[in-house]
Parts: structure tokens; sequence; C-alpha cells
């Protein structure tokens, strides 16, 4: 069975630009012993810890970075708009998961949408 879209990924190509892809989750359709729940279940991310973060100001809207490290992104407030290297851009909204992989190559820009504070939870993957 084929789950809707999950999450997107932004990663580094093997030609060192940075693209996004849909993921959607794989699997089977499970039950839950505590209650009557039905759903599909991603294999498990190896994760330790989560934070929260309070964007207070937005990386530079001109120069690409990267992400320092392998993580998701689950937007909780506010909107920002990520441009890859190749000029593909998406717009996190909240409820918005982005698994980001782009630690090395060309980098990715990201732009506040709106006046709104975004809140994000952050989960470093190992």
């Amino acid at each position: 069975m084929n789950a809707p879209v999950a999450y997107f990924r932004l990663y580094a190509g093997d030609d060192g630009e940075s693209h996004f892809e849909d993921v959607r989750l794989d699997g089977g359709s499970q039950g839950v012993a505590e209650s009557e729940l039905r759903a599909i279940f991603s294999d498990p991310f190896p994760a330790q810890r989560a934070l929260f973060r309070h964007v207070v100001e937005e990386a530079s809207a001109e120069h690409p970075h990267n992400t320092p490290r392998r993580q998701f992104i689950v937007q909780l407030t506010g909107e920002c708009e990520i441009q890859t290297s190749d000029g593909d851009r998406r717009r996190l909204v909240p409820g918005s998961v982005l698994l980001l992989e782009d630690v090395d190559g060309a980098g990715h820009i990201t732009r506040r949408v709106g006046d709104a504070d975004r809140l994000t939870l952050l989960i470093p993957l190992e």
C-alpha cells in the first residue's frame, strides 16, 4: 500500500546541485494494540533528540547555505520558502515535513514568507 507524500527531501545530487524529492511511506497497513487505529508506518529513523527552534532572523536570502547535519524539520507555525540551487522552490507551511540532507554541495536559500513567527521542530538524525 502506498501512502500520500509524507515529507519532502532536500539533498545534494551527484552533480553538486541541491534538489527536492517527494517521499512516500511504503509499507503495509498495521493495527495498533492500544486502539482500533490502522495506519501505514515507515521504517524508524535513528534519532536521539528533538529541538524546538524559534527563528528570530532568517539566513541570508542572497547566499546559499548547507544544513549542518541530516535532520528533519517540521514546520509548526509561520511559513518559509526553500530554493534549491537548481532553482526549484517549495513552501514550508504548518504541518510540512522536510528532510534536509544537503550537508555539502551548492546549498539552498531560505526566505521567510509573511510576518508570522516561525517555530519549527528539528529532529537531527544519526
